[in-house]
């Protein structure tokens, strides 16, 4: 079936159809929960929660743009919406760490499978900006409003993450090399 006519049944709640929907996106919206969430189960309960939204909200979707990202962006906002619903306490970070170079010309040999673990063990907040500037593309006013903080706390979450990371790819590299301890 052709994602129009697909998005047509699932509108009419045919279950064949929304079945079909869900076997098609279920590992690339999976892939997107797990950039998002702590662990897979969680990420598991996102997709779910995930789904049951698409198919609430599928006659919403404007055929403007891609289905497959109007599908990722309730991903992301689902696990989002589930972080807020945490009450974090917000991590603000002194501004002049930014100032702090991250970048390195090393090689690393490091697998997609291990970066990701390394990415769900970031702190919560950490982990949600990270993933929102690196991997889908919002800006840091666009994150500051839609997790609520400001757009330098933003941009010093997303910079600390990076460090982190750095660190902790470097200590998988080099063994001897260690600040994660």
């Amino acid at each position: 079936m052709k994602t129009e006519e697909l998005i047509n049944q699932c509108i009419k709640n045919n279950r064949t159809a929304q079945n079909e929907l869900f076997q098609q996106y279920k590992d690339t919206l999976f892939f997107t929960s797990l950039k998002y969430c702590r662990n897979q189960a969680d990420a598991e309960d996102n997709l779910h929660d995930t789904f049951i939204t698409i198919f609430q909200k599928i006659k919403t979707f404007k055929h403007k743009g891609s289905f497959e990202g109007w599908m990722k962006r309730i991903t992301i906002f689902k696990a989002i919406d589930k972080y807020k619903a945490q009450k974090p306490v917000p991590i603000e970070i002194n501004n002049d760490i930014l100032e702090e170079t991250v970048e390195t010309d090393e090689e690393t040999d490091i697998s997609i499978d291990q970066l990701l673990k390394l990415i769900q063990e970031l702190p919560d907040q950490y982990r949600l900006v990270f993933n929102l500037f690196q991997m889908d593309g919002f800006t840091h006013k666009e994150i500051a409003e839609l997790m609520n903080i400001s757009e330098g706390t933003s941009k010093s979450n997303y910079h600390r993450a990076k460090l982190i990371l750095r660190d902790k790819v470097e200590a998988i590299n080099n063994p001897k090399y260690s600040k994660i301890n």
